[in-house]
């Protein structure tokens, strides 16, 4: 387990401030308790030295942040990054959605953020705070003093079953790199393959019908870059929540997961946003297992301008028909 203090990221953010490498840096920002950050923009070292944020809780890729930031000013913009931030990085820069010269990247070693969705649902709703120490998360409660959680069952669905500890771009790395991992990630992938086509229909009605389209998924995920977007085309008719049942309301997340199938690097802020807990991610996992199914092994992000299956034919591809007979074996 690699620790990096607070005083680490804030040190060096202060100094890249000073000598002028840099004039903001993006990081986190307190909220309402330990657990609820935002995200924020700091513009001299001031400001990091008294509201920069850096504990468990800092799960947010700031990847796609960069695409605004970086048009708002020549000068380079510093943004921490954990190991599969960088995976999105370097996907958005394949894409060429920002300007590489315009930004500094210090990577930091990262042994799984906790989420408070899941601290909740081990410890209740009266959940005010909570607090790493190290193998273990000390949880503040409101009515039933404190609680000690190790750490590892604090922890967010997707660091559970991470897929790499390496960073795969960076100009500063704190600390030691890791390595890409054997995970474990397409375990629940396989349970929804073994499912009949009926029970794998009514799971995802069950779970998408409690969508309200409140777009969190679309806007924060780092694939999902376009200026203008369908569902964001008050003429389109597809703009608002369908009723929960209908074939438009399913339609959203499935033509979603179209949109960045191969593209998305399985960073699962999706799910991590989504107030009705709906495991987007799953979705988009499907894709990438069938995509490493049928065209080999590929990772999005892994290297920049590295060209993903579906926009890459060869003559060795499968044919669709291959495809679906493949799929029913």
């Amino acid at each position: 387990m690699q620790t990096i203090l607070r005083e680490t990221l804030v040190g060096r953010a202060a100094a890249l401030l000073g000598d002028g490498t840099v004039d903001r840096v993006i990081g986190w920002k307190a909220g309402e308790t330990s657990g609820d950050l935002t995200p924020a923009v700091f513009h001299s070292a001031e400001e990091v030295c008294s509201d920069f944020v850096w504990n468990s809780f800092c799960g947010a890729n700031f990847s796609k942040y960069l695409i605004k930031e970086t048009k708002k000013s020549e000068n380079k913009v510093l943004v921490f990054l954990k190991p599969c931030d960088t995976y999105s990085f370097n996907q958005l820069l394949t894409e060429h959605r920002f300007d590489r010269e315009r930004v500094y990247v210090i990577g930091v070693p990262c042994d799984g953020m906790a989420e408070m969705r899941v601290i909740r649902e081990v410890c209740g709703d009266d959940v005010i705070g909570a607090e790493r120490d190290g193998g273990t998360m000390v949880i503040r409660t409101l009515y039933d003093g404190d609680k000690v959680l190790p750490y590892a069952d604090c922890l967010a669905d997707r660091c559970r079953v991470c897929k790499s500890k390496k960073h795969v771009a960076y100009d500063e790395l704190l600390g030691e790199d890791g390595d890409v991992i054997e995970s474990a990630r397409f375990d629940e992938v396989e349970k929804l393959e073994a499912m009949t086509a009926e029970e794998r229909f009514a799971f995802w009605q069950g779970e998408l019908s409690r969508c309200i389209r409140c777009n969190a998924c679309r806007d924060v995920c780092p694939a999902c870059t376009c200026e203008k977007c369908v569902f964001g085309n008050p003429g389109s008719g597809v703009e608002n929540k369908a009723i929960s049942d209908s074939f438009e309301e399913k339609m959203f997340h499935v033509i979603r997961a179209f949109h960045v199938a191969g593209r998305c690097t399985d960073c699962g802020e999706c799910s991590r946003v989504c107030p009705q807990h709906i495991p987007l991610h799953l979705l988009n996992r499907k894709f990438i297992r069938d995509i490493d199914r049928f065209y080999g092994e590929y990772q999005a992000g892994a290297e920049v301008g590295s060209r993903a299956p579906l926009v890459n034919y060869t003559t060795e591809d499968v044919e669709p028909c291959d495809a679906v007979r493949k799929e029913g074996e």
